[in-house]
């Protein structure tokens, strides 16, 4: 089986992760560390890398519009350095594109939601190459699966559900905007506090210091 690579950054890559595994013609996710200047990045030392997840997919069954079209409705693309209650750069809004197609779907998507006016605000995602992801320590792959109460900011959201398979559409966004609240009241509900398998330097949504 041929299959392609997106990599994405849209916060606390534990919710991303579990999301996105459940999307058709996915194949398999791993959560990591990439568009920074740190080598051999970790938690405790990932310097300007944002969390990150590699969605590896068969392209005859999804595609990158696709997984882009989902990316933008279960994050917050247009909170600079924040996701919810997740400050800091780690928590950014990103694209590593592959390509050069992969980059021009991803401008492509980013101008459709700027117009769809799902969002209050501009997008801020960055659109960058691809460089090295470092693959992030094992408690943190797979998190909401060993833990399924554990802490998320990232929900699905209604005409483009997880499990679906539907491709919404960015373009008519009425179902969607109802989506946003949905989600930013999620958000707001959170208690502040991610529940972390052991501890770890930080207070959860703030960055860990090295």
């Amino acid at each position: 089986m041929t299959t392609e690579k997106a990599i994405l950054a849209g916060g606390c890559f534990w919710g991303m992760e579990e999301l996105f595994r459940h999307q058709p013609g996915v194949v398999s996710t791993r959560v990591g560390y990439s568009g920074g200047d740190v080598p051999n990045a970790t938690y405790r030392n990932h310097g300007t890398h944002a969390e990150s997840i590699e969605v590896v997919y068969d392209p005859d069954k999804t595609d990158f519009r696709a997984l882009l079209e989902f990316f933008f409705q279960v994050h917050d693309p247009s909170t600079k350095n924040r996701q919810g209650n997740d400050i800091g750069t780690s928590y950014r809004s990103a694209i590593f594109y592959t390509s050069d197609e992969q980059k021009r779907v991803a401008e492509d998507t980013i101008a459709d939601v700027d117009a769809s006016g799902l969002w209050p605000g501009k997008v801020v995602t960055e659109v960058t190459p691809a460089g090295d992801f470092w693959e992030a320590e094992p408690e943190h792959q797979d998190y909401l699966q060993k833990y399924p109460n554990g802490y998320t900011c990232h929900f699905p959201v209604p005409g483009g559900s997880s499990r679906s398979g539907q491709r919404p559409d960015i373009s008519g966004a009425r179902t969607l905007k109802s989506a946003r609240r949905r989600i930013s009241g999620n958000v707001r509900q959170q208690s502040g506090v991610r529940d972390y398998p052991e501890p770890i330097a930080g207070i959860g949504h703030v960055e860990p210091v090295p």
